[in-house]
C-alpha cells in the first residue's frame, strides 16, 4: 500500500471535523473522496498535506510512519497539492509561479527563460495552454486553475491531491484533465481527487470514499457505483429533482444598451452588450472563463463604470453608480469569487451574515444584535451551514458552507433583481438541490435573475433565456426549449448553432 491514514482525528474547538477516518491509496489509482461541504475531505487533505496536525491517528508511506509537519514535508515525501482557492502570486508571472520553490538558475540569477520555456514545455505536454510571461493577476479563473495545477506537475509529485480541480474549467478543459490525470495514473503517478462533481467522478476515479459529518460512511468501486448511490450515501436521504415551471414573464427589471469597455490591448473586454432580464425570469450567461462575464457583471453591480452604454435599474439609469446605490436600487448578488468579493474572512459569521443588511437591523445607529443573531441563525439551521457558533471567523468554515451563507444573505435582500454569478461552486449535491429550489423559488415569485454559470447543466437546467459570451461579444441567444449542450458549446468555440 502506497499510502495510508489510520484512525485520523481533529477537532476545532467543540467540532469535531474527522472522527477516526482511514484511508487508503494505492500507487497508479485515482481515489476519490466526496462528501457533503463541512463533512471533512479538505481537512483530512490538509492534514496528509501538512497544513493541519492531526488530534490523533497516523500517516504511513510505504508502510512506514511518517509525520507530516509542513507542506515542505509533504513535498519531500512526493505529496503535492491543488486547493480549491488558488494559492498563487498574482503580481508574479504564470512561468515564475509555476516554478517557484524549484527555480532554474543562470549562475546565481533565476533564468526567467528557462522558467518561461519549462512552463510551455509542461503546458504543452498536458494540455494547459498558458501564456508563461503574463501576470496573474491578469489571468482569467480559469487559467489560474490551470497554473496550479502545472505548479504542482512541475514539482513532480507522486501522491497529488486535487481539490475541487475543475470548478472553474471549461467542459473541453475538464475533459483534457481528466484524460491527463488517467495517462499519469497509468504511469504510476497516484491521485487523491476531492470533487462535488460526481459524474466526473465516476469517470476517472478507481475507487471513491464518501464522508458524511466527519466519518467514512463507506468505500466503493467507482465501477460498481452511480451517482444515486453516492448521492444517498453523502447526504443520507434521495435527492428530489427540481424543475422549472410556467410563469407569466412581467416586465424589464435590468436594462443594458450598447454596454462597452475598454481593454488594454486593441480589443474591447465588453463590445456592445445589450440584453434585458424581466420579471418572472432567469437569464443565463454561458461562455468559456474569460470572455468578459467577469467585467459584465463588475459593470452590472458598479464594481466598474463602463466606457460606454446604459445600465437601467428598475427604470432607472445606475451605470457608473457606486455599490451602494446599485445595490439601493433593487439588486443582490452573489459573486462568483467568494473570497474576493463575497466575504471578510476574519469577520464572523454573524458579521459576514449581516452585511447589505444594516440599515434593517438598526436602531438610533446602534445595530440591534439580537435580531442580528436569529437572523444568521435561521439560515444557518435552514440552510445546513455547519459551523460551530455564530461568532466563528468565516475563514474557519468550509468553502460550500460559506457559499451558503452567502447564497442565503443575498437572497434574504428579497430585491426585485439577483445576479447569481456561480451560485452552486464548490457546494455539495445537497446543497446544489437546495440553492437550486431558492432560485427558481425567487422567479415564480416574480424575481429577475441573471445567473452565469460555468457549467452548462445549471444554465440549461435553470435558465429561461441563455446567452452566450465570447471574447467580450454576446454572440448568441438560445430559448431554454431550444438549448442543447452542443449547440451552447459550439457557440463558445465561435461557432454558428442552428436554433
Amino acid at each position: 500500500m502506497l499510502l495510508e491514514m489510520d484512525a485520523i482525528t481533529k477537532s476545532y474547538g467543540s467540532v469535531a471535523a474527522n472522527k477516526g477516518v482511514s484511508f487508503k491509496l494505492r500507487k497508479g489509482e485515482v481515489h476519490a473522496l466526496v462528501g457533503e461541504n463541512g463533512a471533512g475531505k479538505t481537512t483530512l487533505m490538509r492534514i496528509l498535506y501538512g497544513m493541519e496536525t492531526p488530534d490523533s491517528g497516523m500517516i504511513k508511506l510505504n508502510g512506514r510512519p511518517v509525520s507530516m509537519n509542513s507542506p515542505m514535508d509533504a513535498i519531500r515525501n512526493g505529496i503535492g497539492m491543488v486547493h480549491q482557492h488558488f494559492m498563487l502570486f498574482s503580481s508574479f508571472t504564470v512561468a515564475e509561479n509555476i516554478v517557484i520553490g524549484r527555480e532554474p538558475e543562470k549562475g546565481v540569477l533565476f533564468d526567467r527563460k528557462a522558467a518561461a520555456a519549462e512552463t510551455v514545455k509542461l503546458s504543452e505536454q498536458y494540455g494547459m495552454p498558458v501564456d508563461p510571461w503574463k501576470k496573474v493577476g491578469e489571468c482569467p479563473l480559469g487559467v489560474q486553475q490551470r497554473i496550479e495545477i502545472l505548479k504542482v506537475l512541475y514539482q513532480g509529485a507522486e501522491v497529488i491531491i486535487l481539490d475541487e480541480p475543475t470548478g472553474v474549467l471549461t467542459p473541453l478543459e475538464v475533459k483534457e484533465l481528466l484524460l491527463a490525470i488517467r495517462q499519469l495514473a497509468d504511469q504510476g503517478k497516484s491521485f487523491i481527487l476531492i470533487s462535488h462533481k460526481l459524474n466526473e467522478v465516476l469517470e476517472v476515479a478507481d475507487v471513491i470514499t464518501v464522508l458524511r459529518d466527519g466519518e467514512v460512511t463507506g468505500t466503493v468501486k467507482a465501477s460498481e457505483s452511480n451517482e444515486e448511490q453516492l448521492s444517498r450515501m453523502m447526504v443520507g436521504r434521495n435527492l428530489v429533482q427540481q424543475a422549472r415551471a410556467g410563469i407569466q414573464i412581467g416586465k424589464p427589471v435590468l436594462e443594458l444598451a450598447g454596454i462597452g469597455l475598454k481593454g488594454g490591448k486593441a480589443k474591447a473586454l465588453l463590445d456592445n452588450i445589450t440584453f434585458s432580464v424581466r420579471e418572472g425570469e432567469i437569464v443565463g450567461i454561458a461562455g468559456i472563463s474569460g470572455n468578459g462575464q467577469s467585467e459584465l457583471l463588475q459593470v452590472i453591480s458598479g464594481l466598474c463604470a463602463p466606457d460606454s452604454g446604459s445600465v437601467k435599474l428598475q427604470g432607472k439609469e445606475v451605470a457608473g453608480s457606486p455599490v451602494h446605490a446599485i445595490r439601493s436600487a433593487g439588486m443582490a448578488h452573489i459573486p462568483e469569487d467568494r473570497y474576493q468579493w463575497g466575504v471578510s474572512k476574519d469577520a464572523t459569521v454573524a458579521e459576514n451574515g449581516l452585511m447589505g443588511h444594516t440599515k434593517r437591523h438598526q436602531r438610533l445607529g446602534i445595530l440591534e444584535r439580537k435580531d442580528i443573531r436569529a437572523m444568521v441563525g435561521e439560515w444557518v439551521s435552514r440552510f445546513g451551514i455547519k459551523t460551530g457558533s455564530l461568532a466563528t471567523k468565516a475563514q474557519h468554515l468550509s468553502g460550500g458552507n460559506l457559499q451558503k451563507l452567502i447564497v442565503a444573505r443575498e437572497l434574504a435582500q428579497e430585491t426585485p433583481f439577483l445576479i447569481a454569478a456561480e451560485p452552486t461552486r464548490g457546494v455539495d449535491v445537497g446543497a446544489m438541490e437546495m440553492i437550486h429550489g431558492e432560485l427558481l423559488r425567487r422567479r415564480q415569485e416574480g424575481g429577475a435573475i441573471l445567473l452565469v454559470s460555468s457549467e452548462l447543466s445549471e444554465v440549461l437546467k435553470l435558465s429561461d433565456r441563455i446567452l452566450v459570451m465570447l471574447e467580450g461579444k454576446m454572440v448568441g441567444e438560445l430559448s431554454a426549449e431550444a438549448a442543447t449542450e452542443e449547440k451552447i458549446s459550439l457557440l463558445m468555440a465561435g461557432g454558428k448553432a442552428v436554433v
